[in-house]
């Protein structure tokens, strides 16, 4: 016959305190509510003891939350590295004691609105959208009725919907400055993007962002990029092909490629001409994919923190649907306005960097 489930009654009663006393312990209000650490410690143990478990039903019931998140995204987890995102948002939903569903609209806006809608009807007590690549996108929050934080995607001036990003700004600062610091002045190109913010391919916001912060540390020692080249995508092919054309006009110290797959060509463009990286030309790229580390020499990259950004994601949304706090992050933004976190982009430093050295035009 299946043993009966222990109830919190049975808990109180093992462990000789009130209903009252052991639901404030096991939903994490003891230190709010001056509960004693003794009392925490026996409730914890008769729990354990009982193989309790929370009737999130009753709690729902009581409380109108189920403890239930919804995680939507486009193409996020069949991608290999931004599943990372939803590694992370997994691992703080476990710690808070929440569930997380997880459903892909393959970037289709039709597919997001069912999926949002079936979300809904599943009583989730908010829910994160999430981008692949960090980009523009509708305000998703029409027809939608419990709290929406977007992950990796900036929202609609005046929406009000809470976004955590990476910062974009920061990493194109630390890839230019990383330059400068091995002594490159007038022969950074970049290869990705123009040298205008007319020149960035229509809606990326991580190629505006980078290149501002790019231009802003070189505005610092008084230069600016020698020269840019513009990549409709953003993979290895288009890097090879751009920097083939740069080489035929210049010569660059330097490059900074807008991401890792660009690199990767450039390197192959470089070899061709019969350039060594870092000997007669650096790079430098952004997103740290597994590819940057084994490319000879290592690249030096700034990195996307996806793991953090899943995390960070829950933890906003919880503070949102009425949690508690978070566990931080640069937040734009004052006072009681949407919280817009950015999580700062370590910088990967590995062997494509070198000073620059002279060499004929």
């Amino acid at each position: 016959m299946p043993r009966t489930r222990a109830t919190l009654a049975d808990v109180a009663r093992a462990a000789g305190v009130s209903s009252t006393a052991a639901s404030l312990v096991l939903s994490g209000r003891a230190r709010e509510m001056r509960i004693s650490r003794d009392v925490e410690e026996r409730v914890v143990r008769a729990a354990g003891e009982l193989s309790y478990r929370r009737n999130f039903v009753s709690v729902g019931l009581r409380t109108g939350r189920t403890g239930t998140l919804g995680f939507v995204s486009d193409t996020v987890a069949t991608s290999q590295l931004a599943g990372n995102m939803i590694k992370g948002a997994l691992e703080r939903a476990r710690e808070r004691d929440l569930m997380l569903l997880i459903a892909e609209s393959g970037g289709d806006p039709d597919d997001e609105r069912r999926l949002l809608a079936a979300m809904g009807d599943r009583q989730v007590d908010g829910l994160v959208l999430a981008s692949m690549y960090t980009r523009e996108r509708d305000d998703p929050t029409p027809g939608v009725h419990v709290p929406v934080v977007l992950l990796n995607a900036a929202a609609p001036a005046g929406s009000g919907v809470p976004t955590v990003v990476p910062d974009e700004l920061g990493a194109g600062r630390a890839a230019a400055r990383t330059l400068l610091a091995a002594g490159h002045r007038d022969g950074i190109h970049l290869v990705g993007v123009g040298v205008t913010a007319e020149e960035v391919p229509p809606g990326t916001v991580a190629g505006l962002e980078r290149l501002r912060g790019i231009t802003e540390a070189l505005a610092e020692v008084g230069e600016r990029p020698a020269g840019g080249m513009l990549c409709t995508a953003w993979q290895p092919p288009d890097g090879y092909e751009a920097t083939r054309a740069l080489l035929a006009h210049d010569r660059p110290t330097a490059l900074l490629c807008f991401n890792d797959h660009l690199a990767l060509g450039a390197y192959q463009a470089l070899a061709e001409a019969g350039l060594r990286v870092p000997d007669d030309v650096s790079v430098v790229a952004f997103d740290d994919v597994p590819l940057a580390g084994w490319l000879r020499p290592a690249l030096t990259t700034v990195a996307l923190p996806h793991h953090a950004l899943g995390r960070a994601a829950i933890d906003v949304l919880v503070d949102l649907v009425g949690g508690g706090s978070g566990d931080g992050g640069a937040h734009d933004g004052h006072g009681d306005g949407p919280a817009h976190v950015r999580l700062p982009m370590p910088l990967r430093v590995r062997e494509s960097v070198a000073p620059p050295r002279e060499h004929p035009v």
